[in-house]
Parts: C-alpha cells; sequence; structure tokens
C-alpha cells in the first residue's frame, strides 16, 4: 500500500524500538487504534520512486495489534444481516477470512487472473500505476445477498469498486466496504459512496 505524503508519519517512532526478540514492546500504549497504528511501517520510494508505502507485515506481527483492527471492523458489523466478505487479493485475504469467522458469513476471494480453476467473472480496472483485472468464481455469492467486501488499504478506490461489480455481476448487493488503512487525500472514499465505507487508521 502507498502514498505520497512527506515519510514521517505520527507513531512511526514505535517501529523503531525493538525488544532483543525484534519486536516492539505489547503493553503500555496509550490507545488501542494508536498503538495498531504504530505498527504501521513506512517504505520510502516502494514500489516505485516517490511512493511512500505503508508495511502492514509489522502489524500482522503483532498479535495484539492485528486483534485490536479485526475487532474494530467486526464491531462495526454486530448485529446486521452479512451473508459473505469478499476478499481481495492478496491482502484482503488476511482480514477478510478473519472477518468472515467473526462475523458468521462466508468468505469468497476476489482473484487476480489465471488464479481460479473453475468457470469465473471477471472485471477490468485501473490502479494507481496500470490497468488490472479481478476474478470470482460463477456461483460463489446467492443471489440477493448482502456482502462486504474487505481489502487492506482504501486508496483510489478502483480495485474496490471492480471486486463491488463482480458481486453485483452475480446478483447480489454490496452493502459496505471496509479497509484497514484509508489514505484519504486520494479520495477513494468518494468514489465508492453512497455505499457504506469503513476504515480504520486513517492518513
Amino acid at each position: 500500500m502507498s502514498s505520497h505524503e512527506p515519510p514521517h508519519t505520527p507513531g512511526s517512532e514505535a517501529n523503531e524500538a525493538t525488544s532483543e526478540g525484534g519486536h516492539a514492546p505489547e503493553t503500555g500504549h496509550r490507545d488501542p487504534l494508536a498503538f495498531a497504528a504504530s505498527k504501521i511501517r513506512n517504505v520510502a520510494d516502494f514500489p516505485k520512486p516517490g511512493i511512500l508505502f505503508k508495511d502492514i507485515t509489522p502489524l500482522l506481527a503483532s498479535p495484539r495489534a492485528f486483534h485490536i483492527v479485526l475487532d474494530s471492523i467486526a464491531e462495526r458489523f454486530i448485529g446486521e444481516h452479512v451473508d459473505a466478505i469478499v476478499g481481495v487479493e492478496a491482502r484482503g485475504f488476511i482480514f477478510g477470512g478473519a472477518l468472515a469467522a467473526r462475523l458468521n458469513a462466508s468468505f469468497v476471494p476476489a482473484r487476480k487472473p489465471g488464479k481460479l480453476p473453475a468457470a469465473s467473472d471477471e472485471v477490468t480496472y485501473d490502479t494507481e500505476y496500470s490497468t488490472a483485472s479481478l476474478q470470482m468464481h460463477k456461483g460463489s455469492i446467492p443471489e440477493a445477498a448482502r456482502v462486504i467486501v474487505v481489502d487492506d488499504l482504501l486508496a483510489t478506490g478502483g480495485t474496490a469498486k471492480a471486486a463491488a461489480e463482480l458481486v453485483r455481476i452475480q446478483g447480489a448487493y454490496v452493502v459496505a466496504y471496509a479497509f484497514v488503512v484509508e489514505l484519504t487525500f486520494l479520495g477513494g472514499r468518494e468514489r465508492l459512496l453512497p455505499v457504506r465505507v469503513e476504515s480504520v487508521i486513517r492518513y
């Protein structure tokens, strides 16, 4: 995940303070969401010069931060009717599968071309860098099902919108999008409206 913001993000110092085992301390942080945000690492000039990449692998390596993020998303949908979670390849699988288990919903992967073995629907879309496609097995989602599209990052919104189109092709409804990180200055939320958009950490 990437952004064009300056290389310093509040809380990034926590990524540099490590214990002997190589992990930042898991206790004593001021606020749960701030703690989770402190586990996102900035990587300059990746995947190309001028891009500041938001690396979530330190967050995934922290059991506490991972639980905080998943619980934050799940709590927003407790008591609502959700039939399926669509996770976008690849990092959307990590959060989407776990969220589906928490909400007692099915999990459906939206994959890059050539990854699915059976007959699939396909949508092509523009990304920040190029043109890409997503596929979904035909018949993955029952008609009129209520679906949440999940990914790690909301940037321009193109990938999430493509996943939603796959849902609509199957006759189901996207009732919400959910993201771990939102880059607000790229305007992805506006592209996804009027559908509900939830995110945990915003820049």
